[in-house]
């Protein structure tokens, strides 16, 4: 299954014991990338570290050094992240990628009733979090562009979401954290041109089935919004009737976004947004 866009590329995941991010790290190892995961839960970690272990030595994975390595990280801390990053610079050698996952859902309620101090919970994690992280494996990257190289050999993608362009009722804060990561993505992607990065952003929703899917149907129900039905299962109905293909999008076609715009067949594309989401921001009749 290895794939040249990958082979020994060192690849860095935050958020990898969540589902996204364990697997996105399943996905990349098995194509000949190696593998720095990153997560702030140590338990949530080792699952992750486990099934990459449990595939590392198949014989369609061929990439050299070290395969994959787990690191503890606060995305919210600098030095924390700094540090981080340069242990993996110690173990790797070099960053060539980063997919910049970390990220909190917060609290689902009406914006009346919404936690101020959930909102800042929300805003810390998912947009300074996610600034911190890319500007720590940026200043990395732009250090190992050789002299005088004009190509754009290096490639970062933030996890954002159909929320930020859309605001989804009852989410306030993680829809504005969304929306903030959007516009950082247009942003530093200026600025990290002349050195050789590109940073693009996916906008992912109604991705399922599974815990994540059910439990947000779940908290939508009880959040007394009028945008939603009482019952998780008429919530579900709804949502997906909404969409113009009819069904929920699948982890592993979110991860396939993530590859395309990692790897060098989008050499050409820096400050987009891709979004996967079977139609429903479109505009188009569902």
């Amino acid at each position: 299954m290895s794939d040249p866009r990958f082979i020994n590329k060192i690849i860095i995941i935050t958020g990898a014991g969540g589902n996204f991010g364990c697997s996105g790290c399943l996905f990349f190892l098995r194509r000949g990338a190696r593998i720095a995961a990153l997560d702030v839960d140590q338990n949530t970690l080792n699952e992750t570290l486990a099934e990459l272990e449990s595939i590392a030595t198949e014989d369609s994975v061929i990439a050299e050094g070290t395969r994959i390595k787990g690191y503890i990280c606060d995305v919210t801390n600098s030095s924390n992240v700094d540090a981080v990053v340069s242990s993996i610079v110690s173990d790797f050698g070099r960053i060539d990628m980063l997919w910049n996952n970390a990220g909190y859902q917060g609290q689902i309620k009406p914006t009346l009733e919404y936690d101020p101090a959930d909102f800042a919970r929300v805003m810390n994690i998912n947009v300074t979090g996610m600034f911190i992280v890319l500007q720590s494996v940026a200043k990395q990257m732009s250090q190992q562009k050789a002299d005088g190289e004009t190509s754009h050999p290096y490639s970062i993608v933030n996890t954002a979401s159909v929320a930020g362009l859309r605001g989804t009722p009852a989410m306030v804060a993680y829809s504005s954290s969304k929306a903030a990561v959007l516009a950082m993505t247009v942003s530093s992607a200026k600025d990290l041109a002349p050195h050789g990065i590109r940073v693009n952003a996916i906008s992912p929703a109604l991705i399922g089935p599974g815990f994540m899917w059910t439990r947000q149907n779940e908290l939508h129900a009880a959040s007394g919004s009028p945008y939603f039905a009482s019952n998780a299962e008429d919530v579900a109905k709804a949502k997906i009737g909404g969409v113009p293909m009819k069904r929920l999008g699948s982890i592993e076609e979110v991860i396939k976004s993530v590859a395309y715009l990692l790897s060098d067949d989008s050499s050409y594309t820096t400050g987009t947004n891709l979004v996967i989401d079977g139609g429903l921001s479109s505009g188009l009749k569902a």
